[in-house]
């Protein structure tokens, strides 16, 4: 019998001015232990005209992570943070009661030809930090754990697995990890993961079961102990997951949370670009992206 209990095709999302690939949520599983939100950016090929641009935009109850295989991303912040990150460097920001950011191509590339390719996810936030102050942190490529075993090259960009600690300060028991392979290898790594667990094929293809799989799905496992499959030369895997909560997350536009009604009073905090609520982003004030009207008075 497959461990594959559910398949999810990546599907086309817009966040502005550039095209995502929507791995989570879906109407059949909206959150795979804590991660609640997965976008595959590209990989795109961006002209010299076309940059990134996500203009300043709120979230609450939750952490953001922000991982590049290629380009690079300026972020700036409500809270100060004004940096960039490169392939490798992980984004680390926890919005608690509320914050801001920005997205943008830097600006010594805006007019050039350039590449952009990677993973934004959202994490929710255990319910006694929902209500906390805003955080974040920026850890290096070379901070972040990666060995190899059998000619399998592992790297634990988030969380904890194998024996082994990320220095991405998360807030709950989670894994996010990226396995690599230059030949055919088995993968047998149940026996490491815990919680709820999700595969996404990025290079190469992938077998359990006497079935393969390639890349732009999502794929969630049934039994995460069970969790073992055959990958082809040159193949890349990243696996998401960990122990869920107790608690449902409601996801509604940028907010996440447990109380629908802090949901709620966000809606209408950035509607009315309350600034003691939601700060303005240092160095990027002049724009922001509206709440849609259609969703201010829709309940999540």
């Amino acid at each position: 019998m497959s461990n594959i209990g559910l398949i999810i095709e990546e599907k086309s999302a817009d966040i502005g001015n550039f095209l995502v690939g929507r791995l989570l949520p879906f109407r059949e599983k909206r959150a795979v232990g804590p991660f609640v939100f997965i976008d595959h950016m590209g990989p795109s090929e961006l002209k010299d005209y076309q940059n990134l641009d996500v203009p300043p935009h709120p979230h609450i109850g939750l952490s953001t992570l922000t991982y590049l295989l290629e380009g690079s991303i300026f972020h700036r912040d409500s809270i100060g943070s004004a940096l960039e990150i490169k392939p490798g460097a992980v984004n680390w920001m926890t919005a608690g009661k509320g914050v801001v950011h920005s997205e943008r191509t830097p600006e010594y590339l805006r007019h050039t030809d350039k590449k952009l390719h990677g993973f934004q996810i959202w994490v929710g936030l255990p319910k006694h930090l929902e209500q906390s102050e805003p955080t974040f942190h920026h850890i290096e490529a070379d901070e972040i754990p990666v060995w190899e075993e059998d000619g399998i090259q592992y790297k634990l960009i988030a969380g904890e697995a194998f024996g082994r600690k990320s220095p991405v300060p998360v807030h709950s028991k989670l894994f996010f990890i990226e396995i690599k392979t230059k030949d055919a290898k088995k993968i047998s790594i149940g026996k490491d993961l815990y919680g709820e667990a999700a595969m996404y094929v990025l290079d190469g293809t992938v077998t359990t079961d006497g079935n393969s799989y390639g890349s732009k799905q999502l794929m969630i496992a049934k039994e995460t102990k069970l969790c073992e499959f055959d990958m082809s030369e040159n193949g890349t895997v990243y696996l998401f997951g960990g122990e869920p909560f107790d608690e449902e997350r409601f996801i509604f536009w940028n907010f996440v949370n447990s109380d629908k009604e802090l949901i709620d009073e966000a809606k209408v905090n950035w509607n009315d670009q309350n600034h003691d609520a939601f700060p303005l982003v240092p160095g990027d004030e002049e724009e922001y992206v509206p709440l849609p009207k259609a969703i201010l008075n829709r309940k999540p």
